[in-house]
């Protein structure tokens, strides 16, 4: 029998009055239901990762990179900001490095018109200078529409994510089994 995957879903807004824990815990609801999966939150809000990076990385930042490191697999909950994504995700995703590879991401995004695509759009190329494998399809979520008691609305988004997720995470599982990573 096949050991669970390990998922790290990472709400990545520290913002005050956000709705990134909302939506992050929309999201695990959903795939708290999925079998095979084991999720473990991440969210930002509870790390105090500093704006300016320290010479040696401090007792929150060395914390974050053990919760990354202990993931097989991520997604990152991500509001767009000006067509981007928030400051406090890019500094938290910075804190790990090694952690991040051969292993796959995958996004759930928010926002107004365009559903947090533009801030999926921009970490893809963090995620891909990192070694991940970010997975093609997303989660987007247009907030003037969302309701997060209706799942059945994402449900199809939610489950091709999830799908997309676990293949590549089982893959990469498998590929570091049975060869290091190494770039």
């Amino acid at each position: 029998m096949q050991e669970d995957l390990r998922v790290a879903v990472v709400v990545g807004s520290t913002r005050e009055g956000r709705v990134g824990g909302d939506v992050g815990g929309w999201f695990v609801r959903c795939a708290a239901a999925r079998a095979g999966v084991v999720v473990d939150v991440v969210d930002l809000a509870e790390f105090a990762i500093p704006v300016c990076y320290p010479a040696a990385p401090t007792e929150a930042m060395a914390r974050f990179a053990r919760r990354i490191a202990a993931a097989e697999a991520y997604v990152v909950v991500t509001p767009e900001y000006n067509r981007s994504f928030p400051a406090s995700l890019k500094q938290a995703i910075d804190c790990a490095y090694d952690e991040w590879r051969a292993k796959p991401v995958g996004f759930v995004s928010y926002g107004y018109r365009a559903a947090g695509r533009y801030a999926v759009e921009q970490l893809r190329g963090v995620f891909t200078e990192l070694h991940t494998a970010t997975v093609r399809d997303a989660v987007c979520l247009d907030l003037l529409e969302f309701d997060s008691t209706n799942t059945d609305r994402y449900a199809h988004a939610v489950s091709t994510l999830l799908d997309e997720l676990v293949w590549w995470g089982l893959a990469l599982r498998d590929g570091r089994r049975a060869r290091p990573y190494c770039a």
